[in-house]
């Protein structure tokens, strides 16, 4: 058995189209295909449901790649422990982000690419909670920045971050005259555009405005806050965003941020690894930065500040 076999298999499960995989592994599509079949004799199961097209995996295909999985995850934490033994941590380390914790991503890079130079980052910021999680699963990524809440199991390691609080945007015209703060009652009278219904921040928001008694009808749904920002530039609408994305955008011209009020509410987020032992030595070295920065307090800071 070959690792390249084991890799070509998780390629297939995840692009679940042989041609894509190959392209993914850089190989030909029959030579993929043959060292898959090649891994089917060796495992004396099939793997793979074979038609016209790719049909998916077996029950026992399914089963398998998870072994997969998790000896590919091994074979590149050793090779990553290996290379820290011997010159220093090096490799790419991978974080997943919910889109409403993407802004807080480069409190961590920052002193991460400091503290060890030969290490590069590939941050996907647009994952839902529920790809966060899977991907950790799957050892897709390292890391992941997501919403912490009790059911996460033990599977996982936590490090808190910082609590999500929100802020009422909106144009400086249409802002509440002379008022620090704003409620969720009043918000939702407002025309809004809001993150779209699939997303945790969005299920968040929704929970809030209940327990406000209330229930929005944006006229826009996104699945960026950064075009959340640039509806509100228009001057035709107000959105909720958390406090974070003051930190990366500030306020910008034009618009007026004001906390939300009765209820405040606030809701955990952290960075989430898999609990395993040896582990990735990539994200044991996350942690540890993670542990040491106080991203809730430079949250607080504005950037003209």
């Amino acid at each position: 058995m070959l690792f390249r076999q084991l890799e070509y298999l998780v390629a297939l499960s995840r692009e679940r189209h042989f041609a894509r995989a190959a392209q993914a592994c850089h190989v030909s599509q029959p030579a993929l295909s043959e060292a898959v079949r090649k891994l089917e004799d060796e495992l004396d199961v099939p793997l793979v449901l074979r038609g016209r097209k790719y049909e998916g995996l077996t029950p026992e295909g399914e089963r398998i790649v998870v072994w997969a999985q998790r000896i590919l995850a091994d074979r590149d934490a050793l090779t990553s422990e290996a290379g820290h033994l011997r010159t220093g941590l090096s490799g790419r380390l991978r974080i997943g982000s919910v889109p409403t914790a993407s802004g807080t991503v480069a409190l961590l890079t920052a002193p991460f690419c400091l503290a060890h130079p030969l290490v590069t980052v590939e941050v996907i910021g647009d994952l839902q909670s529920t790809d966060v999680l899977r991907q950790l699963r799957d050892f897709e990524i390292d890391a992941g920045i997501t919403y912490l809440h009790e059911d996460l199991g033990e599977q996982y390691r936590t490090v808190p971050l910082y609590e999500e609080r929100y802020v009422l945007l909106t144009g400086a015209a249409d802002a509440p005259a002379h008022r620090t703060a704003a409620t969720w009652a009043e918000a939702a009278r407002l025309p809004l555009c809001l993150l779209t219904e699939a997303m945790q921040g969005r299920r968040v928001l929704d929970e809030v405005f209940a327990e406000a008694g209330v229930r929005p009808s944006p006229r826009v749904e996104t699945d960026s806050v950064a075009t959340l920002f640039a509806h509100v530039r228009t001057g035709r609408w107000a959105s909720v965003v958390p406090h974070t994305w003051l930190h990366v955008f500030g306020v910008p011209h034009g618009m007026r941020a004001v906390p939300l009020v009765e209820p405040a509410g606030a809701v955990p987020v952290g960075l989430v690894t898999v609990a395993r032992e040896p582990g990735s030595v990539l994200a044991r070295a996350l942690r540890e930065i993670a542990g040491q920065t106080d991203v809730a307090a430079a949250l607080e800071r504005l950037p003209e500040d």
